[in-house]
């Protein structure tokens, strides 16, 4: 079996100047990925948050960024923003349904957990509602946020990482 048959898929931190390749992911994302729960003006105000890829990268090199590689290019990132909230997390529309939204999740899950995270949380889209759900992932408010001239809505969801101790 050849490699572009069977990719490998592989983890990495995010890598000086890989900004604006990320950014196309995010806007490839969105664009082409949530059509049936968002407008067309929605999706193209929620993109245009990665116009100006400078401070895009400039975000996202603030968080813990990770990157999903197949066959060794970006297909996708996730981040978090603090040890318990997932800022990213996308993949691009050519790698969907071949595991990298759940090595990316899996991998944030982890990292979370090992940084002392009893809960993680996610603002997910409408689009990844189900993805996040079947995850562990409960519920918690749905939220109206402003993104340019339109408002887009989400739902805050959580995940318990671990119970807590028990004291002996």
């Amino acid at each position: 079996m050849n490699a572009e048959a069977n990719p490998q898929l592989a983890l990495r931190p995010m890598l000086p100047g890989e900004g604006p390749l990320l950014a196309e992911i995010f806007r490839a994302s969105i664009m082409e990925l949530t059509g049936d729960e968002y407008e067309t003006e929605q999706r193209e105000a929620w993109a245009a948050a990665a116009g100006d890829e400078a401070a895009f990268a400039e975000r996202l090199a603030g968080h813990t960024t990770i990157v999903a590689t197949m066959s060794r290019s970006p297909v996708g990132f996730a981040s978090l923003e603090a040890d318990d909230r997932i800022g990213f997390l996308y993949v691009h529309p050519a790698a969907v349904e071949r595991g990298v939204g759940t090595l990316l999740a899996d991998a944030l899950e982890k990292i979370a957990g090992g940084r002392g995270a009893n809960d993680l949380s996610v603002d997910a889209s409408d689009s990844a509602y189900d993805f996040f759900s079947k995850r562990g992932y409960a519920a918690q408010q749905r939220n109206s946020v402003a993104c340019g001239d339109e408002w887009l809505s989400n739902t805050t969801m959580k995940k318990t990482l671990k119970g807590p101790e028990t004291v002996q």
